[in-house]
């Protein structure tokens, strides 16, 4: 029984087809929305097997700017490091220090990553200098530094570090340019990633959301210039003349490059984006936690039913589908993985970690997230990005506001989402890992060593559903304590 165990618990296969040319490794893609998925989330998605789909709800520049961040990125090395100039003050340092954590900061000419390296300042640098906030950190920066080449490896600049007994490493070109940064701490944190999803180049596979509109072509170019692998375009209901053209515009322009197309809930509306050249599906309609559109709209369906019925017929045109929205735990990703989903997308299971966009804050002394619908008042409403500056708008309002078919010159809107808050989850790369190995145990516990035989195992019987009694409901989860606690991982 145990060695029936290990051999299975071995041999579970997560490989899985996200469109008709690209597979992952795991069956996890995150949601492209302005809480979830920006470069740090598409980049732990990706080292950890699976995919990260950067949102549009900002500027063409930034959102390829993070494309590329993904498809630059190398295993310890830090490409968008925080840098200060010899003008900036001892008060700039602590400010870093109050929002990041850390006060290791390269300082260049310019003050700016690609600016000539001209010293660096340190956690020594500053102490006792809380009543000297004006000092210009040109009096104080530390001036004798160790730095390697840009084309060091990271097994040499771990060696150079060890030696040194330094924080930091500057990483620099031939003309004395700070290209990157290297920290100890992410050293000591550092491990091997194997199963990271990468392309033919050994880049990290990342994804871009898309709209329907004829200014989106300007936005798609930048993105494939980025290097972007797969493109989804983001609609509440796919099924338009809007997104049908733009998958011909997109596929004739740029035949290589995946189209994901949807939402869809129905086969007919599979049918149509599938006839237009979608390589996958994005099944789902008003079932995640934070969207309202079955209750506003009264348009929608239930998750499961949607997934079976698409993804029946999506299988016989040899489409994946993945399953958006519900996801609340391991045993929904293989519901849905059961009912032919190729993959699962997760918004508010991967809010609230640190790798999701914003900042932490305290409410009732529980460190908590903003977490919003992109279908929400205030998403649709936004008008900047903390990274990326001012949103120049057109009369086409912001992409949250396409995604649902509204404009700037509306005069009303109908929100088709919430706000709200998500309590602190730490790391996305020990989240993951969780997800993935309960996966693999539920596999086991059915009998199947693959996301594909366990499909198959569901068509052809072997592997039933059973409909549960509210008694059998409640026996299957914890019941009969006076208090417990429940920590999943």
């Amino acid at each position: 029984m145990h060695m029936r165990y290990f051999f299975l618990h071995i041999l579970q296969e997560l490989a899985c087809n996200l469109t008709k040319e690209i597979v992952l490794k795991s069956p996890l893609v995150s949601s492209p929305m302005d809480t979830v998925s920006e470069s740090e989330m598409a980049i732990a998605m990706a080292l950890c097997g699976g995919i990260g789909i950067i949102h549009h709800n900002c500027t063409l520049e930034f959102q390829a700017a993070e494309v590329l961040k993904v498809k630059k990125y190398k295993h310890g090395f830090i490409r968008d490091p925080i840098v200060l100039s010899p003008d900036h003050m001892v008060r700039d340092v602590f400010a870093v220090k109050k929002a990041r954590g850390f006060c290791g900061v390269p300082i260049t000419d310019s003050g700016k990553l690609g600016g000539k390296l001209m010293g660096i300042v340190t956690q020594r640098d500053i102490d006792f200098l809380e009543g000297n906030l004006t000092e210009s950190l040109s009096q104080i920066m530390t001036t004798e530094l160790v730095t390697a080449h840009q084309d060091v490896k990271l097994s040499d600049a771990n060696n150079i570090m060890e030696k040194s007994k330094k924080g930091k490493l500057p990483i620099v070109n031939d003309k004395n340019e700070l290209v990157a940064l290297i920290a100890r701490t992410d050293l000591k944190k550092a491990r091997s990633y194997p199963n990271a999803a990468k392309d033919a180049n050994k880049q990290l596979l990342v994804g871009a959301a898309l709209g329907t509109r004829e200014n989106d072509k300007e936005r798609l170019s930048a993105l494939v210039a980025a290097g972007v692998d797969v493109i989804v375009l983001d609609s509440s209901q796919g099924n338009s003349t809007y997104q049908i053209d733009m998958i011909k515009y997109v596929k004739t322009k740029y035949p290589k490059l995946q189209v994901i197309a949807g939402n869809v809930v129905t086969k007919l509306q599979a049918k149509n984006l599938i006839d237009a050249g979608a390589d996958g599906l994005r099944v789902g309609m008003g079932s995640g936690s934070i969207c309202i559109t079955q209750e506003v709209m009264a348009v929608g369906r239930a998750q499961a039913t949607a997934v079976y019925n698409v993804a029946k017929y999506a299988q016989e045109r040899g489409i994946p589908v993945i399953a958006d929205g519900g996801i609340q735990s391991v045993g929904h990703i293989l519901k849905a993985l059961s009912l032919g989903a190729s993959a699962v997308m997760m918004g508010s299971m991967l809010a609230g970690t640190t790798e999701a966009p914003g900042e932490y804050y305290f409410s009732e002394g529980v460190r908590l997230k903003k977490y919003r619908g992109m279908g929400s008042l205030e998403a649709m409403q936004r008008r900047d990005s903390s990274t990326s500056g001012s949103i120049n708008l057109s009369s086409t309002g912001t992409s949250a506001m396409q995604r649902y078919y509204h404009s700037e010159t509306d005069r009303i809107m109908v929100a088709q989402g919430v706000s709200g808050s998500i309590v602190d989850k730490g790391s996305v790369l020990k989240f993951l890992p969780y997800l993935d190995t309960g996966i693999r145990h539920g596999c086991q516990d059915m009998g199947v060593r693959s996301l594909s035989a366990l499909r198959k195992g569901v068509q052809n019987g072997e592997i039933r559903f059973e409909k549960r009694t509210s008694s059998a409901q409640i026996e299957g989860g914890v019941h009969g304590l006076y208090s417990y606690e429940k920590r999943l991982f």
